[in-house]
């Protein structure tokens, strides 16, 4: 390596043409010269991109790389000398121990694998209801508005104890600063707004618990402002995300049409195809870390308060780890995707993601056997990769009536 170490100087923001799943191909090829390579960010800063499977796992397990906010360096926009702040109360995800474990701790037995198994029949109820709605409204229909968001969406809203009246605009607002696409004035508002709908309903449930998450943690030490963040985090965590794997991922296996029909087969391969289309995608394509010491790392010296890029969908897509790494295989066996992320920071909510895409999927492609796209494929809108979470911002498709 050594001088000679690849260097990448600009986040690249475009997927190639006509490979809307593939990372931008200046990611790959990074990821070919190494699993790490130099990189510099906005106003001259020299941090580091890591692209290999290995290595990202490795930063991910390593308490040496912090994730804590106020140290952390954005990719692609130079804030100068501006001062960031630590994260708010109960924002866990960007606190390192023992913050992180005060919060995350009382969430872990909300969201174990048997719990969530026990809200499948839920998950069905609800994928029926629409599945049912778009067969009585007919085709063409967009998969986003009909299907991949109203799932996700309502078990989070269900979990928070967000009341029905208030979740189309409360889905509204979430989705205003999370899309990747609002104007810098009105994601501040969106945001504001959706802080102070998360205040009330703190207040809400301080004063008259109901059967949710939220109502739970108020018998803990918890306060209004720390549970504020808590709820802020699972909704982001548990509806972007969430709702673009159903989207992306049905694109996918429309253009993928060999592993629809096997699907559509066989049930029984929901939950591979799931795991194979959460390694694919890789909808959370990156994230952020910052060297609190000297580390070495990929045959490097990573000095401490260099900041760091992991790359999600280039580690997923490692031939080094995965055979075939760029085909889509609902039948694959080397799992062990970094989708969900590693370590102490690993995604909390996994498992309820896991049980509505196996449910979802199966349900879709059963209910709809002739569902394909009613535009072509290059006319699929895409998210901005400036937008945290990859998905299509609509998904028209069609079947035979």
């Amino acid at each position: 390596m050594g001088e000679s170490l690849y260097a990448v100087t600009t986040m690249p923001t475009a997927r190639q043409p006509g490979c809307p799943f593939d990372p931008p191909a200046e990611l790959t090829d990074a990821r070919r010269h190494g699993p790490i390579s130099r990189y510099t960010f906005p106003g001259g800063r020299p941090g580091w991109l890591i692209t290999g499977y290995d290595l990202v796992r490795s930063v991910l397990a390593e308490p040496r790389f912090s994730s804590r906010k106020e140290l952390m360096r954005h990719p692609t926009i130079d804030y100068g000398d501006i001062e960031i702040p630590p994260a708010p109360p109960g924002e866990f995800l960007l606190m390192d121990e023992p913050q992180h474990s005060r919060y995350r701790k009382p969430l872990i037995s909300k969201f174990t694998v048997r719990r969530m198994r026990l809200l499948t029949e839920r998950v069905e109820r609800i994928t029926a209801d629409h599945l049912d709605a778009m067969e009585e409204a007919g085709p063409p229909a967009d998969l986003v508005t009909a299907f991949a968001k109203p799932i996700p969406a309502i078990m989070i809203c269900e979990l928070l104890g967000v009341p029905y009246q208030d979740r189309g605009s409360f889905q509204e607002q979430v989705d205003s600063f999370m899309n990747g696409e609002t104007s810098d004035e009105d994601l501040i508002a969106a945001y504001t707004a959706t802080q102070d709908y998360l205040a009330g309903l703190v207040a809400a449930k301080r004063a008259n618990p109901t059967d949710d998450v939220l109502s739970d943690l108020t018998d803990s030490d918890l306060t209004d402002e720390e549970l504020k963040g808590i709820a802020l985090i699972l909704l982001a965590a548990g509806l972007d995300t969430t709702a673009n794997m159903l989207a992306l991922g049905t694109f996918a296996l429309l253009r993928n049409p060999e592993q629809l029909a096997a699907l559509r087969a066989d049930p029984a391969l929901a939950d591979g195809a799931v795991e194979e289309l959460l390694r694919y995608l890789s909808v959370a394509k990156t994230f952020m870390r910052t060297a609190l010491e000297d580390v070495e790392l990929g045959g490097q010296t990573i000095k401490a308060g260099s900041p760091v890029i992991l790359s999600y969908h280039t580690a997923n897509r490692d031939p080094e780890r995965f055979a075939d790494p760029h085909v889509l295989d609902l039948r694959r066996r080397d799992g062990g995707h970094l989708a969900f992320g590693h370590g102490i920071h690993q995604c909390l909510g996994q498992q309820l993601a896991r049980v509505e895409m196996r449910v979802a999927f199966p349900a879709l492609v059963d209910r709809f056997p002739t569902l394909r796209l009613a535009v072509p494929p290059e006319g699929v809108a895409l998210r901005p990769e400036t937008a945290d979470i990859y998905g299509v911002k609509s998904l028209p498709v069609t079947w035979d009536a």
